[in-house]
């Protein structure tokens, strides 16, 4: 198979191990399927490596943090996930290119934070000075995993897309959704007719991506979808370890309303919508070749 240049220096180094392993697995069609799956789920734990690092660090932070310290337990888990980020920059795991993604991911979640801390949509522990007004800079980076993890994944699985639409006519729907995620507090909410706007724009979109022999494929918006229900997921325990609180989770932890995986799946557009402008949308492989071929007569 060939080299991927497209990768980082570490990821290239563990992509090759990878692939002189797994080229001596058996090609019986059970074992396949299992060697398959087996490297489906490495790859998105590689992706997920920053925003698992921060979860890890936020879980540990409520279970172990010490009560009486001098440095708050908000300015720690900041600190920890500069030093996360500075760390994958450092041992060639993001490009610099990626990052600058990223900071943009910090700026539109911080925006949103401040405003919907403001209006009491959830809250944050007030200790620690390392912060914007009611919000710690640490949520900056929750922001942040989530476009680690879509800038890797298009990497590491080589993602390709069929009937991909039009990056403006995306970016009209993405920044409607922003907008949304705040004017919705004093007007109509408007995010069914959003989601209306998603299913016309991206239903007829297909994503092809490669695990290890086989190259699959999935209807975009399901991927959105599965993306979206396991940030929730992930919600769930950042709310559990108290690194931020909804209302209805004042008077102790209860699980987030499913209702929310809505809100991820609609900021999921914009998420992408953002990531195309550094890795554009490319079609298949052999669409690619097709186009570039000489057309009779």
């Amino acid at each position: 198979m060939a080299r991927r240049p497209d990768l980082t220096g570490v990821e290239r180094r563990l992509d090759d191990a990878a692939h002189r392993l797994l080229a001596r697995a058996p090609h019986s069609r059970l074992w396949s399927g299992v060697v398959e799956f087996l490297v489906f789920g490495a790859k998105q734990a590689w992706a997920c490596v920053f925003g698992a690092a921060l979860l890890a660090v936020i879980l540990a932070a409520r279970l172990w943090y010490p009560v009486d310290s001098v440095l708050a337990r908000n300015d720690a888990l900041t600190i920890a996930a500069i030093v996360i980020q500075v760390v994958m920059i450092w041992r060639g795991l993001e490009t610099w290119s990626e990052l600058r993604v990223i900071v943009v991911f910090h700026i539109v979640g911080t925006a949103m934070e401040l405003f919907k801390t403001d209006v009491g949509s959830w809250a944050y522990d007030q200790g620690g000075v390392l912060r914007i007004l009611g919000v710690p800079l640490f949520t900056g980076f929750m922001y942040g995993a989530v476009g680690s993890y879509l800038v890797r994944v298009y990497r590491l699985f080589d993602l390709r897309f069929t009937r991909y639409p039009r990056r403006w006519v995306t970016a009209v729907v993405a920044v409607a959704i922003y907008v949304n995620f705040f004017t919705h507090h004093f007007f109509v909410d408007l995010r069914w007719l959003l989601l209306v706007a998603v299913a016309v724009v991206f239903g007829p979109a297909v994503m092809h991506f490669q695990v290890f022999r086989r190259r699959l494929r999935m209807p975009l918006i399901l991927a959105f979808a599965l993306v979206a229900f396991f940030i929730w997921l992930a919600e769930n325990i950042g709310t559990f370890a108290q690194a931020w609180t909804y209302p209805d989770q004042s008077g102790g932890w209860q699980p987030v309303s499913p209702e929310k995986v809505v809100s991820w799946f609609l900021l999921m557009i914009i998420s992408v919508v953002l990531v195309t402008w550094v890795y554009p949308p490319r079609p298949p492989e052999e669409e690619t070749v097709a186009a570039r071929a000489p057309q009779p007569g």
